[in-house]
């Protein structure tokens, strides 16, 4: 049997991937002439607890791809149940996604936006090319923590945890 005959197609991998209920991130930059940059993330994952590394996984094809690339530290910012239209905004392309969104600088410089329930600074430990994206692993060099509930992506929908 070939490999070929056992490939999913890109359709049953996506409808197959969102099984699986993830939060929602939105991970910043800024440019090397300060200027933020940022998109929505649900591929967020930690790696090691020493070192402290994170990942996140940018599609080649992002906008902002290169400004993640040049830099040294990125944010990453964790999404609260009442945040969706940031998420939505985010993901939008063609526009200025910081535009009137409140936001300030943290310990690194990163773009940390207010409201998320953590707020987590991370210098590029490492950058990985696989497949049709770019793995950066970052070591977590600073964190920001709040209660609250998160926002959930599952099935190609946002949701809501129902409180116990």
């Amino acid at each position: 049997m070939s490999s070929n005959s056992l490939r999913v197609t890109g359709e049953e991998f996506r409808r197959a991937c969102g099984r699986f209920a993830t939060g929602v991130t939105i991970a910043a930059v800024l440019d090397s002439a300060g200027a933020p940059h940022g998109l929505t993330v649900s591929s967020f994952t930690s790696v090691s607890l020493e070192p402290p590394l994170v990942l996140i996984c940018l599609g080649h094809d992002v906008s902002v791809i290169s400004c993640f690339r040049k830099a040294r530290h990125f944010g990453i910012n964790v999404l609260a149940a009442d945040q969706q239209a940031l998420s939505e905004r985010f993901a939008l392309k063609g526009c200025d996604r910081f535009e009137r969104i409140e936001w300030h600088p943290g310990v690194t410089g990163v773009p940390l936006l207010s409201g998320s329930l953590a707020r987590i600074e991370c210098a590029i430990h490492r950058r990985v090319e696989m497949g049709d994206h770019d793995i950066f692993v970052g070591e977590m060099a600073h964190a920001d923590v709040v209660e609250g509930a998160p926002l959930i992506h599952f099935a190609g929908n946002y949701h809501r945890l129902k409180t116990l």
